[in-house]
């Protein structure tokens, strides 16, 4: 029977009890028959008094019992009517039964109990949260006091031996040993990245989960530290994988016949000058017809922008500067031109003071733009401004000149001739530093460097073309790293690609005189040049500056343009 029913009376027991004591005759009603009609009227109104004092004594039963209810509610089912708040004292009767009855009932305070409860996990979340921020590695659950005390000798045996730190180093303590097997397993069961606990993917709650959904439509997986770059990934329609940094396969090359650059304005003279602009959109054609052509290159239509007419200079040479601002323009002709593309002005400029050089044709721009190499004569380099336009030193060589390259940023220079050895020059003092032998060379044509400048090629008259190392060959070995002996004819033009791994050479004497050699492994592609094609007499030739294009000039006034698959990007 629960405590309810033991302490409680029942409302028909109650009730019953009531009926019998109106019904019971009182010791006073038993005389009324007996007594006096004069003793019956103050037995009448001590009988009203009695029910009057039975009526408020039920009254206060019912008081108490209800009262009692109520605190028996509370102790089993909560603070219904009356809530106890913390820090106050309850009443003194339910304490007392709650201490009496505790082994029978659990005994809830309050309804901001429960609250609590889950509070004390939001702190101890947070807490252990803290704790995991500001210490990544997870403290074990049990430590073993044995292994501080126990020693192990890792040098007898022989699993052991790779432990070893020194090689004399035998006895380490049991923490130790224990460090250094999670360090070798580590280190030979590397974990992935994905499965790595990642810290910050626990500060997202929910609800950024949900708005990072419906803004981005993506969902990130834990463990990416870069959120934001899935925006980056798509505002653009490039590949996620770029081929460029990946290896340049010898044998056959991939490439795709485009529209000529020029098709829709021919040169009516041979093409000696192609160059594409920093930004490789914009191409620049120049040839003995007088004119400077410009060209936006996108392999479909490649429209003419612009067209300059010199009067007086036939042009054997133009190139842009490496910042992109200008271009010089130079022929047989004892002066230059320098054509600035933000102003679109043309000035003329020479000839140069002091110097008696009718012909300025060939030339090189340094890769910083702040100086621009002449060929003159009688062994003479002609260095000049790029900024004044004026004459700022020379350099003297044995022989004649016959061409230039620069390296090392602009550092260094470059230069072949008549004596069949080749110099460099240090344009900061202007000396030369160094002077070797180009290995079956009589008369030096061409020189070209790759863009690192750890490499430079070397063409002659009889049409070898010699690559060397750099750095070898200023440590006084002179035997080249490879002898091309492809082109049978006098080497007018060379070219390195972008990443220094195809060196175009040409020939302008001979049809179809240009070949493309694979590098490292120093080969010629075999389907280059096309069978079914012409390339007519070759004369210039140039790379895009992410490599996917590659344009060549011809006599016939036209200029070739080719996609090579292998590289992504213009």
């Amino acid at each position: 029977m629960s405590l309810i029913s033991q302490n409680i009376l029942h409302k028909n027991r109650v009730n019953k009890t009531k009926r019998e004591d109106v019904d019971l005759p009182s010791p006073l009603e038993g005389n009324e028959h007996v007594e006096d009609g004069q003793e019956m009227v103050p037995d009448i109104i001590r009988t009203k008094k009695r029910k009057k004092e039975r009526k408020e004594e039920e009254k206060h039963l019912e008081v108490e019992e209800e009262r009692e209810m109520k605190k028996l509610e509370n102790f089993l089912f909560g603070s219904l009517y009356a809530p106890i708040e913390f820090g106050k004292v309850g009443d003194e009767d339910v304490q007392t039964e709650a201490e009496k009855d505790s082994t029978l009932f659990f005994t809830d305070r309050s309804a901001n109990s429960a609250l609590s409860v889950y509070e004390e996990d939001a702190e101890f979340a947070k807490e252990s949260s803290d704790e995991e921020d500001g210490t990544k590695q997870r403290k074990p659950v049990w430590v073993d006091e044995e292994e501080e005390k126990t020693n192990v000798n890792i040098s007898k045996v022989n699993r052991l031996r790779k432990l070893r730190k020194a090689e004399d180093e035998s006895l380490i303590s049991g923490s130790d040993y224990v460090s250094r097997l999670r360090a070798q397993h580590a280190k030979l069961n590397p974990g992935t990245e994905w499965a790595q606990r990642d810290s910050r993917s626990k500060a997202y709650s929910s609800d950024d989960d949900e708005s990072s959904v419906e803004e981005n439509g993506v969902v990130v997986a834990p463990g990416h530290k870069d959120v934001e770059s899935v925006d980056d990934i798509l505002r653009t329609n490039e590949d996620l994988v770029v081929r460029n940094g990946t290896k340049l396969l010898p044998g056959l090359l991939e490439y795709s016949k485009l529209v000529d650059a020029n098709a829709e304005d021919p040169s009516n003279g041979p093409i000696n000058s192609v160059q594409f602009h920093r930004n490789a959109q914009l191409l620049l054609t120049a040839g003995l017809d007088r004119r400077v052509r410009f060209f936006q290159i996108d392999g479909k239509r490649n429209t003419k922008i612009q067209s300059i007419f010199l009067e007086d200079c036939p042009i054997r040479k133009a190139s842009f500067l490496p910042d992109g601002s200008q271009v010089i323009i130079a022929g047989r002709r004892k002066f230059f031109y320098s054509f600035d593309l933000v102003k679109a002005r043309v000035d003329k400029i020479g000839p140069l003071i002091g110097r008696e050089e009718k012909s300025l044709e060939t030339f090189e721009v340094s890769p910083d733009s702040s100086t621009i190499a002449f060929v003159g004569n009688e062994g003479y380099i002609l260095l000049v401004s790029s900024k004044t336009k004026e004459l700022i030193g020379t350099l003297k060589m044995n022989g004649t000149v016959r061409s230039l390259a620069f390296s090392d940023d602009g550092r260094q220079l470059l230069s072949s001739g008549g004596d069949g050895h080749i110099y460099h020059w240090d344009l900061r003092t202007r000396t030369c530093f160094h002077k070797g032998t180009d290995e079956g060379c009589i008369n030096g044509t061409a020189l070209c460097a790759s863009p690192t400048g750890a490499l430079f090629a070397a063409g002659s008259s009889s049409g070898i073309v010699n690559v060397y190392n750099r750095e070898q060959f200023l440590g006084g070995k002179t035997k080249p790293m490879k002898t091309i002996e492809n082109l049978t004819t006098k080497v007018d033009f060379m070219k390195f690609s972008c990443d220094a791994q195809i060196l175009a050479i040409s020939s302008s004497m001979k049809k179809n005189s240009l070949k493309l050699i694979h590098i490292p492994s120093y080969t010629v592609f075999s389907n280059w040049p096309p069978s079914n094609r012409t390339l007519h007499y070759p004369r210039c030739l140039d790379f895009s500056p992410g490599g996917g294009f590659m344009t060549v000039g011809n006599a016939a006034g036209k200029v070739l343009l080719y996609k090579l698959h292998h590289y992504q990007h213009a």
